[in-house]
C-alpha cells in the first residue's frame, strides 16, 4: 500500500472532524479573534501590494472585511514601514488560500495542513512500531482538544506542527537511506520553519543538526553540503530580512513589550515553574487536556529501559527505534523549551497548550509506542482525551 493511500484515510477523518467543528461553530475559529485578524491584514497586504507595509491597509480600514471591532497596530513604525510582529513565512503561505476563497479559503488549507501533520505523525509512529498502533496515536492525538482548537485558527502553530513533522519524518529517512532530494527537501522544510514563527527556530536546529549529522556518517558529502548550503542561505536571509523590516533577529522584535516580554536571562529563567504550568495548569496545560500525550513519557521510560539493557544488541532494529525516539523526543523538547522560557505567556486565548501544538505530532509518535506497551490504559486515556475535547469545545 502506498504511503498516500495509507494517509487517505486518517486524512479525510481528521480534515471532516476540523470542518465540522470550525462550521458548526462550536470551537476555536467561528469567530475571527484579534490576533488572527492582524494576520490576516498582513495576507491583504501580500494579496493587494506585494508588501508587508499595512499603513495603506489601516488607512482604509481593510481589517473591516472579516473583523468587526476595532484594530490597532500591534506595532510602532519601523523605518517608516507598519508591521506587524508575524512571521513572513506565514504570511506568504495563507495569502494564495486568502486570494482564493477570503478567509473561509484561509481556514479551509489550514486544516488541511492541520489534518497532514498527523498523518505525517502516523508515519514517523511507523518508524518505532507497526501499525495499528501508530495510527490510532494520531488520530487520538489529531481530536484531542489542543488540535481541534488549533486546526482552524488561523495561527502559524498547525501549520509549523505539519512543516516540523515533515522535516523530521525525511531526516530520518535520510538515516535510513541517504538521498539527495530526499536530504534536500528535509532541508528546505527545516529552512522553512523560522520564517512561519521564529518558536520554530529551536526545534529547527535540531531537525538540521541531526540531518547534517547523519549525511555525514553515511559519506554523502554532496548532499550534506547541499543540505547545509539550503539551510544557512535560508538563516542569512532570514536574519537579513527580518533585520531590514523589523529592526531584529526576528519579527517579534517590533512587539510593543519586546521580543519574549522579558528581559535578561534572570527573568526569563524565573519562569521554570512553567515547566509545569505547560503541562498541568487547568486552563492551559497539555496533560488536563490531551491526557494520552502522557503515553509519550511511557516511550521516553521504554527507551531509557531499553539502552539500560542494551537490547539493541539483541534485537533486530532496535537501534533504530531508539534513535528515532530519542531524535523525536529533542524535537519536541525544544519546542516545550521555547514555549516555556521564550514565549511572552502561556495563556491560550483561543485553545488550551497553544504553544505546544507545534510538538503534537511528534509526541503523537512517541505515544503510538507507549500504546503499544499499555493498550489498556491507553484506551482510557484515548476515551479521557476525547472527552476533554468535547468539554473544550462545549467552554
Amino acid at each position: 500500500m502506498s504511503a498516500a493511500r495509507r494517509a487517505l484515510p486518517l486524512w479525510l477523518a481528521l480534515a471532516t472532524a476540523y470542518t465540522l467543528v470550525w462550521a458548526l461553530g462550536v470551537g476555536p475559529g467561528a469567530e475571527v479573534t484579534a490576533p488572527e485578524a492582524h494576520r490576516l491584514l498582513v495576507a491583504v497586504s501580500v494579496v493587494d501590494d506585494g508588501d508587508l507595509d499595512l499603513r495603506n491597509q489601516y488607512a482604509q480600514r481593510a481589517w473591516t472585511d472579516f473583523y468587526n471591532k476595532p484594530l490597532r497596530p500591534a506595532a510602532g513604525l519601523t523605518e517608516g514601514r507598519l508591521v506587524e510582529p508575524t512571521g513572513v513565512g506565514f504570511a506568504f503561505l495563507i495569502a494564495p488560500a486568502y486570494a482564493v476563497g477570503g478567509v473561509i479559503g484561509v481556514r479551509l488549507f489550514l486544516v488541511a495542513l492541520g489534518a497532514l501533520a498527523f498523518c505525517l505523525a502516523a508515519a514517523l509512529g511507523r518508524r518505532l512500531v507497526p501499525e495499528p498502533w501508530p495510527t490510532r496515536a494520531a488520530l487520538v492525538v489529531g481530536l484531542s482538544a489542543p488540535a481541534l482548537g488549533a486546526a482552524a485558527a488561523i495561527s502559524p502553530e498547525m501549520a509549523g506542527a505539519a512543516f516540523l513533522a515533515g522535516a523530521a519524518l525525511l531526516a530520518l529517512h535520510v538515516r535510513a537511506r541517504p538521498q539527495t532530494s530526499t536530504a534536500f527537501s528535509g532541508a528546505a522544510l527545516v529552512a522553512a520553519l523560522p520564517w512561519l514563527g521564529a518558536k520554530l527556530l529551536a526545534p529547527a536546529a535540531v531537525v538540521a543538526v541531526a540531518l547534517a549529522r547523519w549525511l555525514r556518517r553515511r559519506q554523502r558529502g554532496v548532499s550534506g553540503f547541499i543540505a547545509l548550503e539550503v539551510a544557512l542561505t535560508s538563516a542569512v536571509v532570514y536574519v537579513t530580512v527580518n533585520d531590514r523590516l523589523f529592526g531584529g533577529l526576528t519579527p517579534n522584535d517590533v512587539a510593543r513589550d519586546g521580543p519574549t516580554g522579558a528581559s535578561g536571562l534572570a527573568e526569563h529563567l524565573e519562569r521554570a515553574p512553567r515547566l509545569l504550568t505547560a503541562w498541568v495548569d487547568p486552563d492551559d496545560g497539555l496533560l488536563l487536556w490531551a491526557p494520552f500525550v502522557a503515553l509519550a513519557f511511557v516511550a521516553l521510560w521504554l527507551l531509557w529501559r531499553s539502552r539500560r539493557d542494551r537490547l539493541a544488541v539483541t534485537v533486530y532494529d532496535q537501534v533504530d527505534v531508539e534513535v528515532g525516539a530519542a531524535f523525536l523526543a529533542l524535537v519536541a523538547g525544544a519546542v516545550v523549551l521555547v514555549a516555556v522560557f521564550l514565549a511572552p505567556s502561556l495563556d491560550a486565548a483561543w485553545y488550551p497548550a497553544r504553544q505546544l501544538v507545534p510538538a503534537l505530532p511528534l509526541l503523537a509518535a512517541l505515544c503510538a509506542w507507549g500504546l503499544r506497551f499499555t493498550p489498556r490504559v491507553g484506551a482510557v486515556l484515548a476515551a479521557l482525551t476525547l472527552a476533554a475535547g468535547v468539554v473544550a469545545l462545549a467552554r
